[in-house]
């Protein structure tokens, strides 16, 4: 039997901490995945390789070494690692045809940070995620799911260009 997986999206309220944290987190989300895309570009169109996931996280272990850009290590860096791992993916689909040649993020659409178990705790309904100090106020409207059962594998936070979380 396959266990079904199922997604909720509610109205998050972060304090003014925990937004400031998220956007530093976004700005970092953006910054690897645009620095991974761009390596990896040069890599197949210079040199004709594939970059693999192993290779780009070695690559974020450097950076975060570096003076430049030692403040990657300020966020968490499970939402880092995902990003890593969502590009590998979309690189997959788009070497088998089934997706566009992923393109670079930039500030201004939507943004957002995948968060998994290791990176939040969730108990008796409240959220708190990881380098933050309060639990996350959200608004669950799902009356017919109990919050306090739930179990979730992955939390993503995000903000639409209008502001909203």
């Amino acid at each position: 039997m396959v266990s079904m997986r199922m997604a909720y999206k509610c109205r998050a309220y972060p304090d003014p901490e925990q937004a400031a944290n998220f956007s530093r987190t976004f700005g970092c989300v953006r910054l690897v995945w645009n620095k991974t895309l761009a390596a990896r570009h040069e890599a197949y169109h210079q040199r004709g390789e594939k970059t693999s996931y192993k290779q780009t996280d070695a690559a974020l272990t450097q950076w975060k070494k570096t003076e430049e850009l030692a403040f990657l290590s300020e966020v968490s860096s499970v939402p880092l690692q995902q990003t890593l791992r969502h590009q590998h993916t979309s690189f997959a689909n788009f070497f088998a045809g089934r997706a566009k040649y992923p393109r670079f993020k930039n500030r201004n659409s939507r943004q957002s940070a995948h968060y998994t178990r290791s990176a939040f705790r969730m108990r008796e309904g409240e959220l708190r995620m990881a380098k933050t100090g309060e639990p996350l106020a959200f608004v669950w409207p799902f009356d017919d799911v109990d919050l306090v059962s739930l179990n979730p594998t992955m939390v993503v936070i995000s903000r639409d260009p209008d502001g909203r979380w």
